[in-house]
């Protein structure tokens, strides 16, 4: 290892999405919409930043609106949170 520091390898995407980690998918939608309008490349001309948050918005968006995929995410432990605040309403 070289010293340099490191970028998880996954995104918090509740974080991504300025949610918590309990949010319904309501609030996941509406959280999606409002950051998806302020961070859209279009009122952004040429800034290469706001395209890679915009598209770090959809990619969160794509995994915690999909019940499957947020819980496989959920089940990864790819964010950050205590071990208590995990939901446990999915049913297998």
């Amino acid at each position: 290892m070289d010293g340099a520091s490191k970028e998880p390898l996954h995104k918090d995407y509740y974080k991504v999405l300025e949610v918590d980690y309990d949010a319904s998918d309501d609030t996941i939608k509406l959280s999606y919409r409002r950051l998806a309008l302020m961070w859209h490349p279009d009122k952004h001309k040429g800034d290469s930043d706001v395209t890679a948050k915009f598209q770090e918005i959809n990619e969160a968006y794509k995994v915690l609106s999909d019940p499957a995929k947020r819980l496989e995410y959920d089940l990864s432990g790819c964010y950050e949170i205590n071990q208590y605040t995990l939901r446990v309403s999915y049913k297998i």
